[in-house]
């Protein structure tokens, strides 16, 4: 018997054999539901307008400004609910900033296990945003500082870059010049232990967010693993 209180999951993949692997591990759970898939951004589309399903797992194999673009038409449209799963073979620091920019609640890795997929599947579907610890490989230092450490202007910058603006707008924004944005940085760099601009971006946005950390644990012929991840509510 259904649950009617299960979250409805939609894919869309450009492997048939994944999708079939999801909707078996699906199949067993009484929270999420698998709904449909489809292999084409419109097949989806399609879907997604005649199911309105709750979460829908997009492959970024389809091209990452496709993906991008299809967020931001699907979020500012009639189905901004249905919320949005990105994952990957790999998935960079940089693209899953501009995932979750552009309005994706989840992101995570294909080579991700069976735990962890759920873990992020019910965070979207509680309404937090998720993404999968492995992500965060270079941003993983900002948890050694306080943000008391920055200056006022340094938290300025830090907050600028994290909205996505370049250097030149980010000193046009603060009235200084380019090169004073650039030593910023550097000091931020240092401070926080953070490399480059999308893992800093990455770091402030997990830094608002109320962040719990999750230890999954399953078993693999009788030996017990973890797998760590992050959400981001």
């Amino acid at each position: 018997m259904l649950n009617p209180e299960s979250k409805t999951v939609c894919v869309c993949d450009t492997q048939p054999i994944t999708t079939e692997g999801l909707k078996a591990v699906l199949s067993e759970r009484e929270d999420l539901r698998y709904l449909a898939s489809g292999h084409s951004l419109s097949e989806i589309n399609d879907l997604i307008r005649n199911s309105r399903p709750d979460i829908v797992i997009i492959d970024k194999s389809f091209g990452i400004q496709a993906v991008l673009d299809w967020i931001t038409h699907i979020k500012s449209g009639a189905y901004h609910s249905t919320e949005i799963v990105v994952w990957g073979v790999s998935v960079t620091e940089a693209e899953a900033l501009r995932f979750l920019q552009s309005g994706a609640r989840g992101i995570t890795r294909k080579s991700t296990d069976i735990e962890t997929l759920l873990a992020c599947l019910r965070a979207v579907a509680s309404g937090s945003s998720w993404m999968a610890e492995s992500v965060f490989r270079e941003s993983a230092g900002v948890n050694r500082y306080s943000k008391s450490e920055l200056t006022p202007r340094e938290q300025q910058v830090m907050e600028l870059v994290e909205q996505g603006l370049k250097n030149k707008e980010i000193a046009k924004e603060l009235g200084i010049r380019p090169g004073t944005v650039k030593i910023h940085l550097k000091h931020i760099f240092e401070k926080t232990g953070v490399r480059g601009r999308y893992g800093l971006a990455l770091s402030v946005m997990r830094q608002k967010s109320s962040v719990v950390l999750q230890n999954v644990a399953h078993e693999a012929q009788n030996v017990n693993t973890f797998s760590t991840a992050r959400m981001l509510s």
